[in-house]
């Protein structure tokens, strides 16, 4: 059993969805493993990871306007703003979504369906530069 461990670097230009699946696969690839898993990991309390249609660009404007409508910045009933009014509703939008994701691999390949893409969510409205860490255990 061999593990590969990656650290991406993945830059924002805020809030939005961002596309890292090709990362995660080249992480896969470099690993050189041929059955297993990869754990994909984002090291921050106001992005997440989903995965999510990565085939129609609508559904993720879809989903991003779901969540500025789920969880407000103009809220009155936030405390915690001590970088902004994005401050709380970035954490709360992290906590309903995931932190982490795993991933079978199958021949040497990520075992995503047809229509699956993993992506970083940013709930910041600045700019970030987010770490995400790859995991792969397999043979």
């Amino acid at each position: 059993m061999r593990t590969h461990f990656e650290t991406l670097q993945i830059r924002t230009k805020g809030k939005g969805t961002y596309e890292i699946t090709d990362q995660v696969a080249a992480a896969v690839v470099k690993s050189e493993t041929k059955s297993g898993t990869t754990t994909v990991f984002v090291q921050h309390t106001s992005a997440s990871l989903v995965i999510f249609e990565n085939a129609d660009r609508s559904a993720r404007v879809d989903l991003e306007k779901y969540f500025e409508r789920l969880v407000p910045e103009d809220s009155d009933y936030f405390t915690h703003t001590s970088e902004g009014p994005d401050d709380s509703p970035s954490h709360i939008r992290m906590v309903l979504t995931r932190s982490s994701e795993v991933i079978p691999i199958a021949e040497g390949e990520l075992q995503l369906g047809t229509w699956q893409g993993i992506f970083l969510f940013e709930h910041r409205r600045s700019p970030h530069l987010r770490r995400v860490i790859v995991t792969v255990v397999g043979e």
